[in-house]
């Protein structure tokens, strides 16, 4: 692990000063090595799928681990993205004239060596190569043992486009051994490594919090919530309600809480238990939703603080917008959480009261994600308020610098 530090601490300096010409050259290089690569990446996955089955590895992980054709197709329409995105590096904002004659501004920068810790999804690796890739950064990318092979085959790909642009291989490496005191040497590295980024189950994320000895962006949880409003338009907050929970299960920004304003609550959640159950998903509610809802399990207290990310959906009647806001606040995990109305003003104070990385007004918790919001993929989700929040895409892996402009300038 020290030499892929140094080897990762000698790859930044050389990619900081790298030009935008060839990180986008070696972007469009790995996107054609995915695609000529496609049987060799779908080999890899399914021994490592076949493999996450004999271990006993439940739906959400498997899902994660799976490498669709789509979700090759969504890797390299990123590395694509990626590669039309404005280069933040050495733009220099806000520089203006001080009264003593100099000039003051500030400069983006790399922010040096970023290891990232995550479990299952192999396209973790290419989003997470291709963003400190652009933001001329290197990276240590640390993959779930489960993932191994799928996460070598892609690594292979991502060597041959960093060779091809001429820039160093070294740029990106991952971490080969499947032994867990890798981790733990990765996050007490500060000399060779500048910020960690985990991805993964909450325990993982918990022990990097507690451990490491370098700078970690995380989340712990996704309990993200959709509050239906009873000015809410039915045909809106039916197909968002829906989406939110059941367009995939196993995600961070899944609706875990469904809240429902009592004027509208008897006619939404009769229709919308309907098909909640024609797709498979259990209901848990609180005393006035199983008046409605009299086949909903009873919600105790844990239900309002769990990330299920499984079928599983925790309903709750409320009395108007000051009630949501309250639950939401008190149990939320400030990743994402929308309301659904047709009301101008009770947006607005939605979106200035819910206190969570992503606010959405009339959408599905599911937009909240780098590709979606034109980011071209994420390194992950901060739910952290200081350095970067949300979506981490190129801005959130820099920092900036003051620079100086004098001519000769000295301090009276």
């Amino acid at each position: 692990m020290i030499e892929l530090g140094q080897r990762a601490r000698e790859a930044s300096r050389l990619m900081a000063r790298a030009d935008t010409g060839k990180k986008n050259a070696a972007l469009k290089y790995m996107a054609e090595a995915i695609e000529a690569s496609r049987e060799r990446l779908a080999e890899a996955n399914r021994e490592d799928l076949e493999r996450g089955r004999e271990n006993g590895l439940d739906a959400a992980m498997l899902d994660r681990l799976e490498l669709t054709p789509a979700r090759i197709d969504t890797m390299i329409e990123g590395l694509r993205q990626v590669a039309a995105l404005a280069d933040p590096i050495g733009g220099i904002t806000d520089m203006n004239y001080r009264p003593s004659g100099i000039q003051v501004g500030k400069m983006r920068v790399p922010l040096g060596v970023i290891g990232i810790i995550y479990e299952s999804r192999p396209n973790v690796t290419v989003e997470a190569a291709s963003l400190c890739l652009k933001s001329g950064n290197a990276t240590i990318l640390r993959g779930g043992s489960e993932a191994i092979h799928s996460n070598q085959a892609v690594a292979a790909c991502i060597a041959e486009g960093l060779k091809r642009a001429g820039l160093p291989e070294t740029a990106v490496q991952v971490v080969e051994t499947t032994d867990r005191a890798a981790v733990g040497q990765l996050i007490t590295m500060p000399e060779y490594v500048d910020v960690i980024v985990p991805r993964g189950g909450k325990g993982l994320i918990e022990r990097i919090s507690r451990e490491a000895r370098v700078p970690v962006i995380k989340h712990l949880d996704g309990i993200c919530h959709v509050y239906l409003d009873s000015e809410a338009d039915k045909a809106k907050a039916i197909n968002i309600a829906l989406n939110a929970k059941t367009h995939r299960y196993g995600t961070c920004n899944t609706m875990e809480t469904l809240l429902v304003d009592s004027a509208v609550a008897g006619e939404l959640l009769p229709e919308l238990a309907e098909a909640y159950r024609k797709a498979g998903v259990e209901l848990r509610g609180c005393e006035r939703t199983r008046e409605l809802l009299p086949d909903a399990k009873v919600a105790t207290e844990e239900d309002w603080a769990t990330e299920y990310l499984a079928p599983v959906l925790a309903i709750r009647v409320v009395d108007g917008l000051d009630a949501a806001i309250e639950h939401i606040n008190r149990y939320s995990s400030q990743h994402t959480d929308a309301i659904v109305t047709e009301n101008y003003t009770k947006s607005r104070r939605f979106l200035r009261e819910v206190d969570s990385s992503s606010v959405m007004v009339n959408a599905s918790t599911r937009f909240a994600d780098g590709f979606e919001y034109g980011l071209g993929a994420e390194i992950g989700i901060s739910t952290d308020k200081i350095h970067a929040r949300g979506p981490v895409g190129l801005e959130g892996l820099t920092s900036e610098k003051y620079v100086v402009l004098g001519d000769g300038h000295i301090r009276q």
